[in-house]
């Protein structure tokens, strides 16, 4: 059977309204803009209004794909989300978003790979394309992580934002553009550098979780520094190598923006000259599994990706969970 690669044919995004700045951060918890920039070159985050979901989010994400793509909803095969910080634990995110949006004829599902969320929902879509199981399938990365960081760490509350990233995939009309390759990977040995470790079936909601704030996010930026600088240059090369490329040849980096001492380095370490990486972790912090949708399509919108270049991208998340993907735009 002929497999038919598979092409990102509509990117959209989405930000809250509400700015949160470093001075707003001085006001709340001991820390500065100075000390924000230098560790982590976030400026300001977003921060989702009352009453307003992850779904929510998504949906809007979602609505500018779809019309970049000229695809309805009830076109829709199927519906990824990638999420950490759904509307609730049970259904899935993605089963609110099809309501929302109409897209009656999908199936839809969430996958919880952290930061790493919208590179594995790409994969699975690539995936079901190739095979022709799917004609359109929805990839949305969306977290709403203000509401699950601990307000008074300031280790790590000065590093989320609010946002939601979506891409419309379908078969590729060019077999020369499209989808190349995507490589995963996991190690749950370190699963506890990045967790929400209260609220599931280990530590069920209870005072005592709810005391010691085990609900909220818990990090060791640290090692997950060291980690990502490890394992993202070997997932870079692993994409280069099974087409037989080098790095001079990539065109663009599309990272997930999870701190720009981590990209850059990692972007170092492969050679790669940091003008040819999109970065926007100053105007929304970390987003999470939004973040490499949201930087695809705002270098999507603004011009930088054209017909035939490469792109290489690549995330890492909790887990921990990372990987990359090869892509000729």
């Amino acid at each position: 059977m002929k497999l038919t690669q598979s092409q990102i044919l509509g990117t959209g995004s989405y930000a809250p309204s509400r700015i949160l700045t470093n001075a707003d951060l001085e006001k709340l918890i001991d820390t500065s803009d100075d000390w924000i920039v230098t560790r982590t070159g976030i400026r300001e985050r977003r921060i989702a209004a009352d009453g307003e979901a992850t779904s929510d989010m998504a949906v809007e994400a979602a609505k500018k794909a779809l019309d970049m793509a000229g695809t309805r909803p009830d076109e829709l095969d199927m519906i990824i989300v990638g999420t950490i910080s759904p509307d609730m634990q049970m259904p899935s995110c993605a089963v609110f978003v099809q309501a929302k949006l109409g897209a009656t004829r999908a199936f839809a599902f969430d996958i919880s790979a952290a930061c790493a969320g919208s590179l594995y929902g790409l994969s699975i879509a690539d995936q079901f394309i190739r095979s022709g199981q799917a004609k359109r399938v929805l990839v949305i990365g969306a977290e709403l992580l203000s509401r699950v960081v601990d307000w008074t760490d300031r280790s790590s509350c000065v590093l989320f934002g609010d946002a939601a990233g979506a891409l419309v995939v379908g078969p590729s009309s060019d077999p020369r553009r499209g989808m190349m390759s995507a490589h995963l990977h996991s190690d749950g040995a370190a699963a506890h550098i990045l967790s929400i470790p209260g609220g599931g079936s280990k530590y069920p909601q209870s005072e005592e979780v709810l005391a010691k704030k085990m609900h909220k996010v818990a990090m060791s930026g640290r090692e997950i520094y060291k980690f990502a600088l490890q394992v993202l240059p070997e997932a870079v090369h692993e994409a280069l190598a099974a087409h037989g490329l080098k790095p001079g040849a990539i065109d663009h980096v599309i990272s997930h923006q999870a701190n720009i001492r981590i990209v850059e380095s990692v972007l170092d370490r492969l050679a790669i000259p940091r003008e040819k990486c999109w970065f926007n972790i100053d105007r929304y912090g970390n987003t999470s599994s939004a973040s490499l949708p949201i930087s695809l399509d705002e270098a999507n919108r603004a011009g930088r990706l054209k017909p035939g270049d490469l792109s290489m991208m690549m995330a890492i998340g909790g887990g921990m969970a990372w990987g990359s993907a090869l892509m000729r735009w």
